[in-house]
């Protein structure tokens, strides 16, 4: 659950110590990953024995640009996952002084408090969570309006792509961040995007170095975008899993009070002592703490799954 002293979801381990029973008998509902992952395709024995080429990287952004509607202009960069990405901001962006306006995901602020940033609520520099981790809230545009550079993090922007803002990168100091983690529920391959300002862009790339990502990774990504039929099945999909979720919900003390498709986010007094009841069940949700009435919760996979969480809400409620 905590990475040098950072809360995030996950950490079964830890639950595991604290509440008993194996790894392999808890359900963990802690994180915003789609439970039901895109299917892995079969692979090559090379991708595992070579490095990758430079015409693998080709076809994974160009399959990541027909995906996005990537700007023509605009640079995109692969990474293993963004917490590289997030890790390398603060030395490609100008400047010392940056927004973050949270709550909000916490790699983002421990990057550039580690680089020496200062935080304050009238720089022109952002990060902007879109939609934001935890409570699921979009940003308009017009709040990022007149920023001198901005960092988009649409992570679980692929649940609802209407509202993207990938416009924007082709905008000078622009960076707009894509995981795929979350929606093709494959946090394991370590695969994320960065895409906008070409110069921003070049300066990620020397960062990251050569062969990045594996070949591996690059031909399950390539596969994956361009299945657009799962994507749209998959959105289909979760939304309703998420108004299931909503019912089982209703009977707690609880306000939902955010969240997207993937993840819902509850409010109430009882919070702590519902983790701790589901946890007793070997079913491990997020609080949070700077919150202590917040709980969050992702979706269950499967009908076992499903029916393992409303039992244990019975014994909630």
């Amino acid at each position: 659950m905590n990475r040098e002293g950072r809360d995030h979801g996950g950490g079964i381990d830890a639950a595991c110590q604290r509440f008993g029973g194996a790894r392999s008998e808890w359900l963990d509902l802690s994180t915003g990953i789609n439970p039901v992952p895109y299917p892995l395709p079969r692979l090559s024995d090379d991708l595992w024995t070579s490095l990758p080429d430079q015409a693998a990287f080709a076809r994974l952004i160009a399959a990541a640009r027909k995906f996005w509607d990537v700007p023509a202009g605009a640079g995109v960069v692969i990474s293993p996952g963004l917490s590289s990405v997030i890790a390398c901001l603060p030395d490609i962006l100008a400047g010392d002084r940056i927004h973050i306006p949270g709550p909000t995901y916490n790699e983002y602020a421990a990057a550039f408090d580690r680089a020496g940033w200062k935080q304050s609520a009238d720089a022109d520099t952002m990060i902007a969570v879109h939609p934001n981790n935890p409570d699921g809230r979009y940003w308009a545009r017009a709040a990022l309006a007149g920023l001198r550079q901005v960092v988009i993090d649409e992570s679980f922007l692929d649940l609802d792509p209407d509202r993207g803002l990938i416009d924007l990168a082709s905008r000078h100091g622009h960076l707009i961040l894509k995981s795929f983690g979350k929606f093709w529920g494959l946090a394991g391959l370590r695969l994320g995007f960065a895409i906008g300002d070409p110069a921003l862009c070049r300066k990620l790339s020397g960062r990251l170095g050569p062969w990045q990502v594996s070949g591996p990774a690059l031909e399950i990504g390539r596969v994956a975008l361009e299945d657009t039929p799962w994507a749209g099945e998959t959105r289909q999909r979760l939304r309703r899993d998420g108004a299931r979720l909503t019912d089982m919900m209703r009977t707690l003390p609880l306000a939902r009070i955010g969240g997207t498709d993937l993840f819902h986010l509850y409010q109430g007094n009882g919070a702590a002592q519902i983790h701790t009841t589901l946890a007793e069940h070997h079913i491990w949700t997020r609080i949070f703490p700077y919150a202590p009435d917040w709980i969050r919760l992702g979706l269950p996979g499967d009908q076992e799954a499903w029916d393992r969480l409303e039992k244990a809400l019975d014994q909630v409620s």
